[in-house]
């Protein structure tokens, strides 16, 4: 009741649209694409942080989520030329990788006899890898660690390795899932509108496919994560239609876990003379995207990319999850010049970040399962 008269105060001053738009979230009404530019265009960030933090709250209480997990990067090597890219890299160019099937097992071993929950495969489309290269490395970590969800490879990637095997979208994720898959991030989504992706990463799989490969995946039983990159050439409109599509597809299948807001990184691509957008707009941008997908249980802050205190400034913005250990395993972010160069947290050090922001840090696995309550 007392946020509801704060936020009544609050709107008093503001305009039609955004006075629509409260009232909406406080009667637990669907906004629809033109509330959310309201609250884009015209919103202050106070009362954006209000009403998040009212749905917030009210779905997930003052609980935030984290993982045990770590990355493995397989390639940098990548077929696609996308602007916003820092990590892509030719065959022997330098600054390349190409790690093997040992490595992976290298790397594996290192948490022998460790508290570990997940391992997030993704990496660079490269022209000569197919499915049946990646599905042996899925085999290879469930014989290792029978116990670790994979959660591996962005529609992108999915997309190339099904075709270079010959398969259809359905026949490849159903291969993949006797390999091992557990789950599929949500990288590549980038952005949906047609006209801006054309602009930033022209020769990527197509907005149709990336969502059609997620839906496919959920009637299969695989669920998903879901992204958007946002802060370089899209509009407030654009935003709105990407996320828009997401909660479209959320409505039909139920799939997705989690929504990630990545922001764009202006070190070393294509895209560095736009700069980047403010903190405030990053909250502002977590805030709406909680607001908007009310079917999404979820909105994560990835905290390598924005850093450790945004992250904590998030959790009042309608962010209920910051991801997980990382433990210094993914450079995608890091060579786009993002807050953490070494990003790795020791669960007790997440376990504090949550705690300083006045929340209650919850140790979950990759479908949300509690572990531990901190």
């Amino acid at each position: 009741m007392a946020t509801e008269v704060l936020i009544n105060n609050l709107v008093q001053h503001s305009s039609a649209g955004v006075r629509k738009a409260s009232d909406k979230v406080l009667s637990g009404k669907r906004l629809d694409q033109n509330d959310a530019l309201f609250l884009y265009q015209e919103a202050e960030l106070g009362l954006l942080g209000i009403l998040a933090n009212f749905i917030r709250e009210k779905l997930n209480q003052h609980n935030t989520y984290f993982n045990r997990n770590f990355h493995f990067e397989p390639t940098n090597i990548c077929i696609y030329n996308c602007k916003f890219c820092s990590y892509k890299r030719k065959i022997n160019e330098p600054g390349s990788w190409e790690y093997t099937y040992e490595d992976l097992l290298e790397r594996l071993q290192h948490y022998n006899g460790k508290a570990l929950t997940e391992i997030h495969i993704v990496g660079g489309v490269h022209p000569k890898r197919d499915l049946h290269y990646y599905g042996k490395m899925l085999q290879l970590v469930k014989q290792h660690r029978p116990d670790i969800h994979i959660k591996a490879f962005t529609a992108i990637e999915l997309d190339f390795m099904i075709r270079k095997a010959g398969m259809s979208i359905k026949e490849g994720l159903l291969a993949l899932k006797e390999y091992g898959l557990d789950s599929i991030p949500g990288g590549g989504a980038e952005i949906f509108r047609e006209e801006i992706r054309k602009q930033v990463c022209y020769d990527k799989s197509s907005s149709e496919l990336w969502l059609n490969i997620h839906r496919i995946a959920h009637e299969l039983g695989i669920p998903s994560n879901a992204t958007i990159l946002y802060g370089h050439i899209e509009s407030y409109d654009d935003r709105v239609d990407h996320m828009n599509r997401l909660r479209e597809l959320q409505d039909e299948t139920n799939g997705f876990n989690v929504f990630i807001p990545l922001k764009f990184k202006k070190d070393n691509n294509q895209l560095s003379e736009i700069g980047e957008v403010s903190t405030i707009e990053d909250l502002r941008n977590f805030a709406i995207s909680r607001i908007f997908l009310d079917n999404f249980p979820h909105i994560k802050a990835y905290w390598p990319m924005i850093g450790k205190n945004v992250t904590q400034l998030s959790l009042s913005f309608g962010v209920d999850d910051i991801d997980g250990t990382i433990d210094d395993s993914t450079k995608i972010y890091s060579m786009a010049g993002s807050e953490d160069q070494t990003p790795k947290l020791s669960t007790e050090e997440l376990v504090d970040l949550i705690k300083e922001a006045r929340r209650v840090p919850v140790e979950r696995d990759t479908l949300y399962n509690i572990i531990k309550v901190y």
